[in-house]
């Protein structure tokens, strides 16, 4: 992830409406969730939905497809393991053996979001 996407990034998550939506969707994994799911779990009124969620598209950290008449969300690992690279990416003088145990990168598949391999 280049710096403009990072700072796109982390301007979406800088709202709280904005990052619990985003906490949501990964912890729902490669499935997403569909919209009405969201807002009834988060207790959102559509248009606020609607906003927030366009604007976590926009800034590239979610994605959705359509599945009859119900869009699904979903959270977009790439870029956020890519946002998370790019903030570690020099961590303690770009020897990461020092920062807790190296990289950690989120494999919706395996929704533990701990590298494999790594002990907890």
């Amino acid at each position: 992830m280049e710096r403009e996407g990072t700072i796109a990034a982390l301007a979406a998550l800088a709202q709280e409406t904005r990052l619990d939506i985003f906490r949501l969707l990964v912890q729902a994994g490669s499935e997403g969730r569909a919209v009405g799911q969201i807002g009834e779990k988060l207790g959102l009124p559509s248009a606020t939905l609607s906003f927030h969620l366009s604007q976590l598209k926009h800034a590239g950290l979610v994605t959705f497809r359509r599945e009859g008449r119900s869009l699904i969300y979903t959270a977009n690992f790439a870029a956020m393991n890519g946002l998370m690279a790019y903030l570690t990416e020099n961590c303690c003088g770009g020897d990461a053996s020092d920062c807790a145990g190296g990289a950690v990168a989120c494999d919706p598949f395996n929704n533990t979001g701990i590298k494999e391999g790594s002990s907890v």
